[in-house]
């Protein structure tokens, strides 16, 4: 029997190895798909545009936008998308998509924070252009700016303006950009799945891609996924593409260029990167109006929320408790959602924002937010250490779409280390209920010292007899107690959850570090339950 094929090429490979993110291809093989969940291709469908990456005939790598009418994206089946639209000729990969070529894609909807990555092959077809999918796996909503959007009818667009370098107003522009989007290519090994394209997205405080000169952008690389798709790409193919969107206005700065990684900067410049990006640019297009979308950010100022409550739950777990400082009562919440953050923190140049699940009750008087503190994490390190009861935080309003589906069928609940957080919110929910559904709680942990909220959890449970739970410590300490501390020694996995035998038409809401997620998802699939019935929340060391 041969070994099965890694989702990554020598680079990405090569990259994970030099950050120290262990070995990555042992279990992404779970995370990354050749097919669409339905979850996925419904998500697709709904968005207004797409952020994509291919080369041009001379081999430059280019990252664009394709937009449409309303409903212009469609999915006939889980490997094809379909465009009801054309291709701007202006674009410089408009000749590059008509003759049919790799590319990468982005699904990102602003608002909401989702997004979604493939790869595959774009080729026209009779109204529009068709793309068949090699790859596609979802990411994580760390570092994406919440904007709405909205059309607006596109007139007549000036030619676009072409040079070797930034312009000083070019400059000014990228110095005030919050978001950008990066494309890079590898096609060492036309047969595998990890050749092609990607698009990427990258997020900071405005201004967090630096121009060092008309010629030369310098690009913090955060924490991620430790996939290093676009990191390893470059170690292959130093080429890339860099996209610019203009909100208010629909324009775009398209920028062409190599480049190379630093693998140890002077984090002065920013202490949240690992790593920079420094680019030299080949070529800018720049195309005023090139969109008819225009997004707008909330211009409401955030809420202030006093801290009324600091509990250490667990080792290197602690729970805050935020109250509204003006009094007035808290903005609902659906169990599983999460709370955006806003911290000024002392030697930050710029807010740092961040986003917790809520793990208390949704009919609570206050927001709990438990959270780990990352030994490299600016934001968790803070709260850990220096916010004090009675200080202020500023917060927008819950968000996500990770919440539980209203409906009567059997729940699984199943976690693994801090992803507990919004599945303990659901159990809350799941007691308060009405509905005399079976619900299954399964949590994974290291040993009692870091199990957290275990009380808290006993008492939800005890309220309802349609509820049961069950404990795994992976490494339980000697004074750990089997039978009334956990239940059984190791991690949850997938044929834990299947022995519970909830039936075919039972949910799972999953949430823990990609790997748990990789793993008991596609054990949970091989056993045949569907895609659709599997949720899941992702987190990493976001600090």
């Amino acid at each position: 029997m041969s070994a099965p094929t890694s989702p990554f090429h020598s680079g990405e490979l090569k990259a994970q190895r030099r950050a120290g993110a262990g070995d990555v291809a042992a279990w992404a093989g779970g995370f990354i798909r050749n097919f669409m969940p339905d979850q996925h291709r419904a998500f697709y469908s709904a968005l207004p545009f797409l952020v994509v990456a291919g080369a041009d005939a001379q081999g430059r790598i280019w990252t664009t936008i394709i937009e449409g009418d309303e409903g212009f994206i469609d999915s006939p089946d889980r490997q094809t998308l379909t465009l009801a639209t054309s291709i701007d000729p202006q674009d410089p990969l408009a000749a590059a998509f008509e003759a049919g070529s790799d590319i990468g894609l982005l699904g990102i909807e602003l608002a909401q924070r989702r997004r979604n990555r493939l790869s595959g092959f774009i080729a026209p077809r009779d109204n529009g252009l068709t793309i068949d999918i090699r790859q596609t796996f979802g990411n994580c909503p760390q570092y994406i700016h919440e904007r709405e959007w909205r059309r607006v009818a596109r007139g007549q667009t000036p030619n676009p303006a072409i040079t070797d370098r930034l312009s000083d107003e070019q400059i000014l522009k990228i110095g005030a950009a919050d978001t950008l989007f990066i494309g890079t290519g590898h096609s060492a090994n036309q047969e595998a799945a990890s050749n092609g394209f990607d698009a990427s997205h990258r997020g900071g405080e405005p201004g967090f891609a630096y121009v060092v000169d008309p010629s030369r952008i310098r690009i913090p690389d955060y924490a991620g996924n430790n996939f290093f798709n676009t990191i390893g790409n470059l170690l292959e193919n130093p080429r890339l593409g860099l996209l610019f969107i203009d909100f208010e206005t629909g324009s775009l700065i398209q920028i062409s260029g190599h480049a190379r990684v630093d693998w140890e900067p002077d984090i002065a410049q920013d202490p949240n990167a690992r790593r920079f990006i420094d680019v030299t640019i080949d070529a800018v297009i720049e195309r005023p109006g090139a969109l008819s979308l225009r997004w707008a950010e909330d211009t409401a100022p955030p809420h202030q929320f006093v801290v009324t409550d600091k509990v250490k739950e667990a080792e290197g777990l602690t729970s805050l408790y935020l109250a509204p400082s003006d009094g007035n009562p808290l903005h609902p919440f659906q169990a599983g959602q999460h709370l955006p953050i806003e911290l000024e923190i002392p030697g930050q140049t710029a807010k740092v924002r961040r986003t917790y699940s809520l793990s208390g009750l949704a009919e609570a008087q206050s927001y709990r937010l438990t959270i780990k503190r990352e030994n490299k994490g600016i934001a968790s390190r803070f709260l850990h250490d220096e916010l004090q009861v009675g200080d202020i935080i500023n917060a927008r309003p819950p968000a996500g779409d990770f919440t539980v589906p209203d409906n009567a069928r059997p729940l699984v609940l199943a976690s693994a280390g801090v992803g507990l957080t919004p599945i303990l919110a659901m159990l809350h929910a799941a007691a308060a209920e009405n509905v005399e559904r079976p619900v299954w709680f399964m949590h994974g942990a290291r040993d009692s010292a870091h199990h957290a909220l275990r009380d808290e959890v006993e008492h939800a449970i005890a309220t309802r007899p349609n509820i049961q739970k069950h404990i795994f410590y992976s490494k339980p300490s000697p004074q750990d107690r089997q039978g009334e501390d956990y239940d059984a020694v190791g991690r949850v996995s997938a044929d834990a959850l299947l022995s519970l035998n909830a039936g075919p038409d039972a949910h799972y809401m999953l949430c823990g570090p990609v790997q748990f997620l990789s793993e008991v998802r596609s054990g949970l699939e091989a056993a045949g339950v569907p895609t659709d019935q599997i949720h899941f929340e992702t987190f990493g060391p976001t600090g």
